[in-house]
């Protein structure tokens, strides 16, 4: 990544905590600061960013100022671990803003069911809000509504039957193939080829040829990280292979776009963000810009909403007592986020949609807006 953006990543970490109020509400945040997806977590840093600076522009939370206190976790999963402890051993805190891995969550799900403090996660793995842990809670949709997506856009618009599916081996990958083979039976269609591999892979080869070879017309796929999308992207396209794609949110990512270039138009991807779904997403897209001369992801967005909501919930509840808070963001109805329109289940998840986009020559072409009925 360069020691140059982690510099930049970590004088951003700074100035967000930089808050001059002698009795600050603080929130603590699990990041990536460093190591292989410290680009991801620079963008969430900026989403986090802006929204300190809107809340705290106007009066902060309960009368106190918003103070971030951010733990790199070294985009591991026991750096998240010890991130998380760190924070908790700290005390004093508000609430927590988790990571967005799926995986990194997992690690730390029975240290925030310790914890008791509400956590917003970010992670799209279906089970994360399952565990008995009254905990967490979801500012993005989870997989079981992006995987039914990609099956109907790509079996009833697409019109195309013979699918491969491609996924990490993570928690992220294992549960978004899971769910969209469950998706695809669902239309009647079972898919000719799946393919695993691990994070961080350099050498798609074989996987790629196997691909060529199944014959498949169209290609599903949830991938963690972006610099392996990226690549992959890469290594399909030179092997001569140019079959439909349907991805998860990480398609569009910046990274992956900016890795990939040419490899990833025509694609498809399923995304909770994207610039131009509504009036929301386009004013925050040029809140971004303004700042920060880059166009925003999912990182940004996730992190931005995160963070409101949270903070709604406080204020509304009066009070930073967990259970108070908690009780809050169970209430939360019909609140427009950049991310989408609010309303939490049960289970905390509270988004329950997706949108559909093509990267059109390297523009990012917004198609339509699935929603699903709240559980």
């Amino acid at each position: 990544m360069g020691r140059w953006l982690a510099a930049l990543v970590f004088l951003s970490v700074c100035w967000v905590g930089a808050v001059s109020a002698a009795d600050t509400l603080r929130i603590g945040v699990v990041n990536e600061i460093s190591g292989p997806q410290a680009e991801g977590g620079l963008f969430t840093v900026n989403g986090l960013r802006l929204a300190v600076d809107e809340i705290n522009r106007d009066g902060g939370v309960l009368g106190r100022q918003v103070e971030l206190r951010i733990e790199d976790n070294a985009s591991t999963n026991p750096g998240t671990v010890l991130a998380f402890s760190k924070l908790v051993s700290e005390g004093g805190l508000a609430g927590i803003i988790g990571p967005i891995r799926s995986t990194q969550i997992q690690a730390i799900a029975p240290s925030i069911a310790k914890a008791g403090i509400p956590t917003m996660i970010g992670g799209s793995e279906p089970g994360l809000t399952h565990m008995n842990n009254r905990w967490v809670f979801r500012a993005r949709p989870n997989d079981s509504y992006s995987s039914r997506v990609i099956a109907d856009f790509g079996v009833n618009t697409l019109k195309l039957r013979k699918w491969v599916i491609v996924h990490s081996t993570d928690a992220f990958g294992t549960g978004g193939k899971n769910a969209l083979v469950e998706a695809l039976k669902s239309l009647g269609v079972e898919p000719v080829l799946i393919q695993g591999y691990t994070n961080n892979s350099q050498d798609f080869t074989p996987m790629v040829l196997a691909i060529k070879k199944s014959g498949a017309e169209v290609m599903g796929t949830y991938m963690t990280n972006s610099p392996d999308q990226g690549i992959f992207a890469k290594q399909l396209r030179q092997l001569g292979v140019n079959i439909a794609w349907v991805g998860s949110p990480t398609t569009i990512s910046v990274t992956a776009l900016n890795l990939a270039g040419e490899a990833l138009h025509g694609s498809y991807a399923i995304t909770d963000f994207t610039t131009d779904a509504n009036d929301v997403t386009r004013a925050f897209t040029k809140k971004y810009r303004e700042r920060y001369n880059l166009n925003p992801d999912t990182f940004a967005s996730w992190a931005y909403d995160a963070l409101r909501v949270l903070t709604m919930a406080i204020k509304a509840a009066g009070t930073t007592e967990p259970e108070a808070v908690r009780r809050a963001i169970l209430a939360i109805k019909d609140y427009q986020g950049v991310e989408g329109r609010y309303e939490f289940d049960e289970f905390g998840d509270g988004l329950h949609g997706y949108n559909v986009v093509k990267n059109d020559g390297g523009r990012i072409v917004f198609i339509k807006h699935v929603e699903f009925p709240v559980k």
